[in-house]
């Protein structure tokens, strides 16, 4: 596997959007998503410069954690209630908090030692039946209860769209979540509230193009999972 030319490869995909949708350079931060990779890959892309990992499975991240406890760890896949007080105490970004229980349940469990918990609200802007996540109105009356909690710092908000098929169909939805994320940022007036996580490897220019401020990449990085 060729990292080197993988990561250069995304990278300026990141920057030419940038460029086109009259972003701000550099203002599109890299998530690599390395969940089922092992730990000589992420070694591999440290090396190259990238600190931020995304870890969907619990027990897995907590062994790569345990081994390169240097390197930001953003958890990004679905929360039991139950497996809350690991990703409490190891993670640095939790982007898949979708409800309010979650929340409390993070706070309540982050070690006092610890700095606050980098939290998003995830929200089910297509409003698919089969994820998870706060519907857009729900999430506005309970916005100002997350961002009470001690423990947490509510940074922003995080979305997996519809798949669609065309450029135009992907940015509706990506739009919407643009929308909604001004609307809370003015709302709550915190310079913290200031990641809207959006976009993969097959709809990376689209997020770009409608205001994402990190991109999550896995396959275009380590290959396809087995």
């Amino acid at each position: 596997m060729d990292y080197q030319a993988n990561l250069t490869q995304v990278l300026n995909r990141i920057r030419r959007a940038e460029q086109e949708f009259k972003r701000p350079a550099g203002s599109v931060k890299l998530l690599a998503v390395s969940k089922t990779k092992p730990i000589e890959a992420i070694n591999a892309l440290a090396e190259l410069g990238q600190t931020a990992f995304g870890e969907n499975y619990l027990q897995e991240s907590l062994d790569k954690i345990a081994q390169r406890p240097d390197l930001e760890w953003h958890f990004i896949g679905p929360i039991q209630s139950n497996k809350t007080k690991p990703i409490a105490e190891h993670f640095n970004w939790v982007h898949s908090v979708d409800r309010l229980k979650i929340a409390q349940r993070l706070s309540s469990q982050r070690p006092a030692d610890r700095a606050p918990l980098n939290i998003l609200l995830q929200v089910n802007i297509s409003q698919e039946p089969t994820k998870s996540g706060f519907h857009p109105q729900e999430l506005l009356e309970q916005v100002e209860q997350v961002m009470n909690l001690p423990n947490l710092m509510l940074r922003g908000l995080m979305a997996i769209p519809k798949a669609e098929t065309t450029f135009d169909q992907q940015r509706v939805a990506l739009a919407h979540m643009f929308n909604l994320y001004q609307q809370l940022k003015t709302t709550l007036n915190t310079p913290h509230f200031d990641t809207l996580s959006m976009g993969m490897s097959s709809d990376l220019e689209a997020a770009i193009a409608e205001g994402s401020t990190l991109v999550r990449i896995g396959t275009d990085l380590f290959g396809q999972r087995k």
